[in-house]
Parts: C-alpha cells; structure tokens; sequence
C-alpha cells in the first residue's frame, strides 16, 4: 500500500501499524494463563517464545475454542499443545500490501513481525488493518486512490 504524500509515494510497512510489544508466553504456561493473558491485555492471539526469546508458536482465540470443545482442563495443559508451531511471520520493512497478502492467503488474522533473529518485536492483526483503512478513509487517500 502506497501513502501519497505531497505527491511523493511513500511505502507504509509492517512496522507502521503493528501492535508492540508483543504479548507472550512459554511454551510450559498453562492454557488457563494464556486466556487470562488475552483478556487482561484485550488481544485475540499470544506468541509463544523460548528461553531466548525467539518465536515458536502462537496461540489464537481459535486455539481456545478448539482445546474448550475437546473438553481439555485449562489448568491440566500447556500451551505448547495447542499453539501454531512455525507461524507465518513478517519482518519490520516489509510492505502492508504484502502482509496483507499473507495473512488472506494463509486464512489468519495475526501475524508476527519478528527481527533477523526470530525475536517477535509487534503483532498486526485484522484490526490493525482496519485501522488503518479506516484512518485512510478518513484522510480521504483512499477515495483520491480510486479515483486515478
């Protein structure tokens, strides 16, 4: 996505609108404290880190549902049992039409931005980029986009 400024076309990239810094766990917390995490932080997804804090996993509303229907005990299991092993991820100067792309094309809603290391640094999820469509809405670039 393409921001038009004074008629200069500057790139809007992932870290524009990604949510930082990422909410996380380890892999050993219980499912309990990823749900309480998600809501005392208002957020759909959790990423799940080792001890070096590179990503390996993330765990979604979705993942909850899933482990509440199979009738699993919140506080019996752990969130490396549930989570998305190897989730899709971005990096930092990677361009929103690009993200966007992966996140429609993979069916997800979060997706991480990680540094050269694995390390998460931010999320961007579908509201994120309803966010910022709306703001572009609002500044009226999206209707002067159309129009050309």
């Amino acid at each position: 996505m393409i921001l038009l400024l004074r008629r200069r076309r500057v790139p809007l990239r992932a870290e524009d609108i990604m949510t930082a810094p990422p909410i996380t766990t380890k892999p050993d917390a219980s499912i309990k404290d990823v749900a309480m995490l998600m809501r005392k932080n208002k957020v759909g997804s959790v990423l799940v880190v080792d001890d070096e804090g590179k990503l390996r996993g993330i765990i979604t509303e979705h993942d909850l549902v899933y482990a509440c229907s199979e009738g699993w005990h919140p506080e019996n299991r752990q969130a490396w049992e549930i989570m998305t092993e190897d989730p899709i991820t971005v990096r930092p100067h990677e361009e929103i039409v690009e993200v966007i792309k992966k996140m429609r094309d993979a069916g997800v809603r979060h997706i991480p931005v990680v540094d050269e290391d694995g390390k998460p640094l931010g999320m961007i999820s579908a509201r994120d980029v309803l966010d910022l469509v709306l703001t572009l809405a609002g500044l009226g670039i999206i209707h002067e986009l159309l129009k050309e």
